[in-house]
């Protein structure tokens, strides 16, 4: 019994957390709807909060931003709130200090994960609806599902490597919605797995094409896998569900216009998601980086409508640029895949199958959208490694602050074009991150270890 109440917690709890508030919970309330119908279900996943809402710890560790203000590092220290901003900045574990704190991103994940799960469970058992549905519905979870635990795999578990994923501990591999069941956590490679898995059947019965990019069509699972393949190193099977996406969706933003639209409306998003926080208000504004500055320039569109003058938007004290699309827009920043993500998957597949020019080709035709003609310059490679080096310069402005750089900065760590050790100083004290350290892998809150003993923590 003692099981079922600390997974009930840990799992149910987190449904609650997460679509608590939502219409879920009046499915079999509402006298319109009547329990075992199909229509329940479709309710349900037309419910895009539980599904749409994703992590917001890796842009605080990554490379894209540089806490160097003493106003704005004594205004997160004096935040009891902000603590966790602090320490996952500075690569520290715990992350949360407090035993009771829980962790946002693994609820936000879990909860989405219940959901689907009872979706997978129960959908095949319906008195309504035709195979065709019931399927699409099923395919739209197992989706979800996978986005949820490739995500999970890629905070709390080791960066993808063949060798020894078969023994790194990934995360717990929920797949029904049975509350009492251990939380062991799954291998990295059988989290890979089954993300795999789930992702080649949902294709089979997505539609080619949704009306709204919050709900999964082929191009969304085929996205996937592409960014799951390119996590793994498996590059020639990510540059070709790239190309299976790009076949469906291929429209790119013209920046140039000087207007960006929320992201429901944008053409580039294939699968909407967003982070599960905005980072856009002091004290814990993301105050960008001057490497990433640099790497920027200022006649690329991307800093002109992406960021803004510190000082002149938050006061006193602080000072360089930040990110500031969540606070001309008034939502959280994308972090699901697009249209640019999947170009620049390819770019990076041909560069390393040794076709330097045609990665090139790639980069150019995104980069022509993201400057004045005035401004615009064609990149050129001097050879394949110079190729590579530009198509990660290129996702790093391209997708800044939006989750993909941490993740980057994970597979490609060992790497010798990109292996480096950074540093971080907070009120006077030093903190490193390098190629080896532990600190790529998030610590799991000892909240959840407290109620399931079995979860493994990481070192």
């Amino acid at each position: 019994m003692m099981k079922m109440i600390n997974i009930a917690a840990a799992v149910l709890g987190t449904m609650i957390l997460t679509a608590g508030c939502s219409k879920y919970t009046d499915i079999k309330t509402q006298g319109s709807l009547i329990p075992g119908q199909i229509s329940n279900y479709r309710y349900l996943l037309n419910y895009t909060d539980t599904y749409e809402y994703g992590a917001y710890l890796p842009d605080l560790a990554s490379q894209d931003i540089e806490i160097t203000d003493s106003t704005q590092q004594v205004a997160i220290n004096n935040t009891i709130s902000s603590a966790f901003f602090r320490n996952t900045y500075t690569w520290r574990t715990p992350i949360y200090e407090n035993t009771l704190d829980r962790d946002r991103d693994w609820d936000t994940y879990y909860g989405r994960i219940y959901n689907c799960n009872v979706i997978l469970d129960e959908v095949p058992g319906v008195t309504d609806g035709t195979a065709e549905e019931k399927a699409e519905l099923m395919a739209e979870a197992l989706t979800h599902r996978a986005d949820a635990y490739l995500n999970l795999v890629n905070e709390y578990g080791k960066p993808y490597n063949a060798g020894t994923a078969a023994a790194d501990p990934g995360v717990p591999l929920l797949v029904t919605p049975s509350l009492d069941q251990p939380l062991n956590r799954a291998t990295v490679a059988a989290v890979y797995s089954r993300i795999e898995a789930d992702l080649k059947t949902a294709a089979l019965s997505l539609p080619r094409t949704t009306q709204y990019n919050t709900l999964p069509g082929k191009a969304a699972a085929w996205s996937l896998l592409a960014r799951m393949y390119l996590l793994m190193g498996n590059y020639p099977a990510a540059g070709t569900y790239a190309d299976s996406a790009l076949a469906v969706k291929s429209t790119l933003l013209d920046l140039t216009a000087g207007a960006v639209p929320l992201r429901r409306n944008n053409p580039e998003t294939i699968l909407s998601k967003i982070a599960g926080t905005s980072f856009a208000w002091a004290p814990t504004t993301m105050r960008l980086s001057q490497e990433l500055l640099d790497l920027l320039g200022t006649k690329d569109m991307r800093y002109q409508l992406f960021t803004a003058d510190a000082p002149s938007m938050l006061g006193a004290g602080y000072t360089g640029r930040f990110f500031s699309y969540e606070r001309i827009n008034y939502e959280n920043r994308s972090i699901g895949t697009s249209v640019p993500e999947m170009m620049l998957i390819k770019a990076e597949s041909l560069a390393r199958n040794n076709n330097a020019g045609a990665a090139m080709e790639l980069v150019n035709k995104l980069r022509e959208k993201r400057f004045q003609a005035a401004d615009y310059v064609v990149l050129t490679a001097t050879d394949v490694n110079d190729a590579i080096v530009k198509v990660i310069q290129e996702r790093r402005r391209e997708f800044f602050c939006r989750m993909l750089p941490w993740f980057d900065q994970r597979r490609l760590k060992d790497d010798p074009l990109f292996r480096k050790t950074y540093t971080r100083t907070w009120q006077g004290a030093t903190y490193r991150l390098d190629p080896t350290s532990n600190r790529y892998v998030f610590p799991i809150a000892q909240y959840y270890i407290n109620l399931n003993p079995e979860i493994q923590q990481n070192p």
